[in-house]
């Protein structure tokens, strides 16, 4: 397609990231809050943000809204019900500050956290499946903090 027979100067969509590109766009053009994208598909924002940004599979209702209020193509609300390839980082050591401190975090406390997750439930692993987050501001004199909970299943290891 040329631009001069296709208005809008899209091309097909080949991968997920595509339409991620395109929410992130629409989002910062519209203005447009992840808090108020959950409450449109009834879903957190947590689950929802990561569904926008490539990690989650939308039904076909939470697709069209999803496409509805960033005003995607058909094509891309398609997308939004594929099941994508799970993991959003690039590189082996994340390069953007924020994220580095969580995989900071995880190099510092892993092995604690894995310690005292065994300790107390045996041998086995937090699911990332059955899983549940929870971002919150904790107002603080001495500087706003940021209060995650993650909520994972403990999925023990079988013996056979």
């Amino acid at each position: 397609m040329n631009s001069m027979s296709d208005p809008l100067n899209t091309t097909r969509i080949t991968d997920r990231s595509q339409v991620t590109g395109m929410i992130l766009a629409a989002k910062v053009a519209k203005g447009i809050k992840w808090a108020d994208v959950a409450d449109a598909v009834a879903q957190s924002k947590e689950w929802t943000t990561a569904a926008c940004l490539g990690q989650m599979t939308l039904t076909k209702a939470q697709a069209e809204t999803v496409g509805s209020l960033f005003g995607l193509p058909d094509e891309a609300i398609a997308w939004l019900q594929v099941v994508p390839y799970k993991g959003s980082l690039a590189t082996a050591v994340p390069t953007d500050p924020l994220i580095y401190r969580w995989y900071e975090l995880v190099n510092v406390y892993g092995t604690t956290i894995k310690e005292l997750i065994h300790e107390e439930f045996g041998d086995g692993i937090m699911s990332a499946i059955d899983f549940s987050m929870d971002i919150q501001r904790e107002p603080d004199p001495k500087g706003d903090r940021v209060h995650v909970v993650l909520s994972g299943k403990f999925l023990p290891y079988k013996t056979y």
